[in-house]
């Protein structure tokens, strides 16, 4: 994805630059898409293939964009991304730069970022106010280690509780009149959370936390709004609740607060859309029954392979059982695998105190196997892709009392991230059905 600051400068410089430079390469300009929200350079059938850009039919590569890369847009296949000229706003370069560092898989990738020497100084400052790390921190965290060998020094199961939902749906007949409450949405204690803030400060010491020359921005006219008309308002809900547009539109308009009213409140927020509107036509179109099953069932921490599996770890973050610093007590207590390899220098600390600790019988280090050598691990929905993925934990330990504790270790800036906050969710509810307890703990606090 590359990004220009302007529409002509997209026409004139940008767009006739990666032509050549792919023509060069022997690569079709088909492969180019350009979207730029004028539909003179973007017709439907764009907007099309940018909306399908992460599907296997999609045969583009090379994305030209104007103020298109802020916060929502999504694209789980971009993997490089390019800042063609210094934009207005210095947090669109920290937003467009993030399009190419998402999570994908458990699998780590490597996202590429070009910038200009004045993109380079607004990202490395904007990393230090937002997230308190570098550019030379983001480009050492991918992984520059050495390949092990590990093998199973002893099998270890667990007992687990899961938890079986079964949802039925079953229309209501629609009464006349409906109360969208649509004035207690627009109250300000409500509507905070759709506020988009920059904080600035300097001088910050991470150990004290005083800050210093604190500055506070409301930015959130910077966010992406949609201007919707009756008819694609209609069309939008429509789609949601899977209702024809024409039996919709009836309804909505002998609302309490009628068409006119509701479409104000979505064009000034459009949030409220899917916040507040659907699902209260939701709740006045369905009932929903739910039916509960829990069933135990016996989970290995990993599984048989007489050969191993081989893992890229670097050395100072290694762990072998068969170290100076390991104890005999220690090997009875702890090392399911020959070598635990530890992702930061954090989680090695935590291990070792978990290991020194008198009132744990034993502790396994489980974050390490995370493409189905181990059954211990947790589904959740992806809040970016809506679709089920599998979350390994770092840590499982039985206290002295026999109860388990599943531990994830984090990085202070990333505990507030959605998806992080969707594994530990899902993780909490498995804990408590299992008798166990979830903790995420902040890598600063070990």
């Amino acid at each position: 994805a590359f990004f220009a600051a302007t529409i002509e400068e997209l026409e004139k410089e940008l767009r006739p630059a990666v032509e050549q430079a792919i023509a060069d390469h022997g690569i079709h300009p088909d492969k180019i898409l350009v979207n730029v929200g004028n539909p003179k350079m973007t017709s439907n059938d764009d907007l099309r293939e940018f909306n399908r850009l992460d599907t296997v039919d999609s045969e583009k590569q090379f994305i030209l964009l104007v103020n298109k890369g802020r916060e929502g847009w999504n694209c789980r296949s971009l993997f490089g991304v390019g800042l063609f000229r210094q934009p207005k706003s210095k947090i669109f370069v920290l937003q467009a730069t993030m399009r190419c560092l998402r999570s994908i898989g458990e699998t780590q990738q490597t996202g590429l970022v070009f910038l200009s020497e004045d993109n380079r100084e607004i990202l490395q400052e904007e990393l230090k106010q937002n997230f308190r790390c570098s550019i030379s921190d983001m480009e050492g965290s991918g992984s520059q280690g050495e390949e092990i060998r590990v093998h199973i020094l002893k099998n270890k199961t667990i007992k687990l509780r899961r938890v079986r939902h079964q949802y039925t749906l079953k229309e209501k007949a629609i009464a006349t009149g409906i109360n969208l409450e649509l004035d207690e949405a627009l109250k300000p204690e409500n509507l905070e959370k759709y506020q988009l803030t920059r904080i600035s400060q300097t001088g910050l010491d991470l150990k004290d936390a005083v800050a210093s020359n604190k500055q506070t921005e409301d930015v959130t006219a910077i966010r992406e709004k949609r201007e919707f008309t009756e008819l694609t308002l209609i069309s939008e809900i429509a789609r949601y609740l899977n209702k024809p547009c024409l039996w919709l539109e009836p309804i909505l308009s002998t609302t309490i607060e009628g068409l006119d009213q509701i479409l104000e409140a979505v064009n000034a927020h459009n949030e409220l859309l899917h916040d507040w509107i659907i699902p209260r036509l939701f709740k006045e179109f369905y009932d929903i029954e739910d039916y509960k099953r829990d069933e135990e069932y016996e989970v290995e921490l990993i599984k048989l392979n007489k050969d191993g599996y081989r893992i890229t770890s670097k050395p100072d973050k290694t762990v072998k059982h068969d170290s100076p610093m390991v104890t005999k007590d220690d090997l009875e207590k702890s090392f399911h695998l020959d070598t635990y390899c530890f992702d930061s220098v954090p989680e090695q600390k935590y291990f070792w105190q978990l290991l020194r600790d008198n009132k744990i019988q034993e502790v396994y280090f489980t974050g390490m196997l995370t493409h189905g050598q181990s059954e211990f691990f947790i589904q959740y929905i992806d809040p970016d892709s809506h679709t089920i993925r599998s979350y390994y934990p770092d840590f499982l330990y039985q206290k002295d009392d026999g109860t388990y504790v599943i531990v994830e270790v984090k990085a202070d800036y990333m505990i507030d991230d959605p998806t992080i906050q969707a594994k530990k969710e899902f993780a909490q509810q498995m804990a408590m059905a299992s008798g166990m307890t979830y903790e995420m703990i902040p890598s600063s606090t070990i």
